[in-house]
């Protein structure tokens, strides 16, 4: 640690000051502190949390406590010159040879040594008195929001953050000149860095860091997560020699950054794109024009139909050129995940003739789909139409079942309640048979029970006037029984003889 360096505790800048000051006493040096005594009334004016900064003569007094200091008496002030206060809490105070430093969180304080060597300060702080030379404060970094973006120029991706601080140096010939002393980086997660230092690299993980050291260099950023890409290819030629062009699509994930810098690639991408094309160039040598037609990519899942004799063949091809691909990336360090195809485009005159030829069986093609999907079209709407049909058929056959169900619970209806009424009057009927027979039955029992033969005569009377009433006055009564009998049937035979002779008249 160098002389009158006193970092800055728990105690505060005022407590590291007054160690200070008593370093310098017992050096034999003059003391830093101010010894005048503060009043209420006048004088210059120390604010609580500040320091009163005063020059004595090319030196530098502390006024550490708050109140007033009066320019009286002149022995005070003799030789002294007030130059202002400064807070106790800012970050950087230079004053005459006296340097305080103090940062916070996020914050990183780049300071040359009067021997101008580099060091850094964070979350913490200092004070510090130069006898020779001075502590300069180069800058305060905020870490956590650097000025420089580094990206990948393959696929825009961000790297991360770096930001450069320089100290400005005066050369032998008077001009002053600016050099790097200090690198800050801010990695995001899932990336890293690889520093050299000589022949040795070294793996920086996500975090904030800075460099300070000369003999320590930054080889590059990169990311650990997938990637992807498309590109384009350079012409390739087909077994009958036509020139095609390639856009492909490429996705990896570097899992091993230092293989990849040992082998003196700044990026994934530079270290395959040679071995890509070196194996498409071997795919496509292998297929002539109108197979390459028939597929527009190049990719595990439709690489061949198998019927093409040489497809076998060239399904091998393609599986020994995957193998040699993942181990090549292997070899930087990375895992190649996927390799394809995804568009063709083919050059030269006999490429464009096919092309037109390829157009027009397409056009046919596309053609026959249209008059395809019109005839769909015509057949979906006769089965619409049908379906329609249909419906309506079931709803009129529904509507036939309820009428007629209407009508024959109708008919049921109509007959119970005629059977019903019938019962009721057949029923009424007998009631009043039976009461007729009842009546009759008792005036039958009245009449018997009539002893008087003047009453009996009577009643037959009776009987006799009711039947003339009923049957009328001219009726001719003919018993039944008895001679009466044989008479009456003789006088039917003579009126039934009578009216046949008038008949055959």
């Amino acid at each position: 640690m160098e002389p009158f360096f006193v970092p800055i505790g728990k105690d505060g800048v005022t407590t590291a000051l007054q160690k200070l000051d008593r370093q310098l006493q017992q050096t034999g040096r003059t003391s830093l502190l101010s010894k005048k005594h503060p009043v209420s009334w006048t004088g210059r004016e120390v604010p609580p949390g500040n320091l009163g900064l005063i020059n004595h003569g090319g030196l530098p007094k502390i006024l550490t406590r708050p109140g007033r200091y009066p320019g009286f008496p002149l022995r005070n002030w003799w030789a002294r010159e007030w130059c202002g206060t400064q807070g106790l809490s800012d970050t950087a105070i230079e004053f005459k040879g006296l340097t305080v430093v103090q940062v916070s969180q996020n914050q990183a304080a780049v300071v040359s040594d009067p021997q101008n060597r580099i060091f850094v300060i964070k979350n913490s702080g200092f004070v510090a008195y130069a006898i020779e030379g001075t502590y300069n404060v180069l800058a305060i970094v905020d870490q956590t929001h650097l000025q420089t973006a580094i990206s990948d120029h393959v696929t825009g991706s961000t790297l991360g953050w770096t930001h450069e601080v320089k100290m400005r140096s005066r050369v032998g010939t008077g001009r002053d000149q600016e050099y790097v002393v200090a690198l800050f980086l801010n990695i995001p997660a899932n990336n890293c860095a690889i520093l050299q230092r000589g022949d040795d690299l070294e793996l920086l993980p996500a975090g904030q860091h800075y460099i300070t050291n000369p003999n320590v260099t930054l080889r590059g950023l990169y990311t650990l997560g997938e990637n992807q890409l498309e590109m384009p290819t350079k012409d390739i030629f087909t077994r009958d020699q036509v020139p095609v062009g390639l856009r492909i699509y490429l996705k990896w994930q570097l899992i091993e950054p230092l293989k990849l810098t040992t082998h003196g690639y700044s990026t994934p991408y530079d270290a395959l794109r040679d071995k890509t094309q070196s194996i498409l160039t071997q795919i496509v040598a292998h297929l002539d024009y109108s197979s390459m037609v028939k597929q527009r990519s190049l990719g595990p899942d439709n690489f061949d139909d198998g019927t093409d004799p040489s497809s076998a063949f060239l399904d091998a091809l393609r599986t020994r050129a995957m193998d040699e691909m993942h181990e090549a990336a292997l070899e930087y360090g990375i895992v190649l995940k996927d390799l394809a195809v995804i568009d063709r485009q083919f050059k030269g005159e006999i490429a464009s003739t096919m092309d037109k030829l390829t157009t027009r069986a397409l056009q046919a093609q596309v053609e026959a789909a249209n008059v395809d999907r019109e005839n769909s079209n015509k057949v979906k709407q006769e089965e619409g139409a049908l379906a329609v049909a249909r419906i309506k058929v079931q709803a009129r056959n529904t509507q036939a079942d309820s009428e007629a169900y209407s009508v024959i619970a109708a008919a049921k209806a109509q007959a119970e309640r005629t059977k019903i009424e019938a019962l009721a009057q057949a029923e009424a009927i007998r009631l009043t048979a039976e009461a007729e027979a009842e009546a009759i039955r008792i005036k039958a029992a009245a009449d018997g029970a009539v002893v008087d033969q003047f009453a009996r005569e009577m009643g037959m009377r009776r009987v006799e006037v009711s039947r003339i009433q009923a049957f009328g006055d001219r009726t001719v009564f003919v018993p039944s029984d008895g001679p009466g009998n044989q008479m009456g049937t003789a006088m039917a035979m003579g009126m039934a003889a009578a009216m046949g002779s008038d008949a055959r008249k």
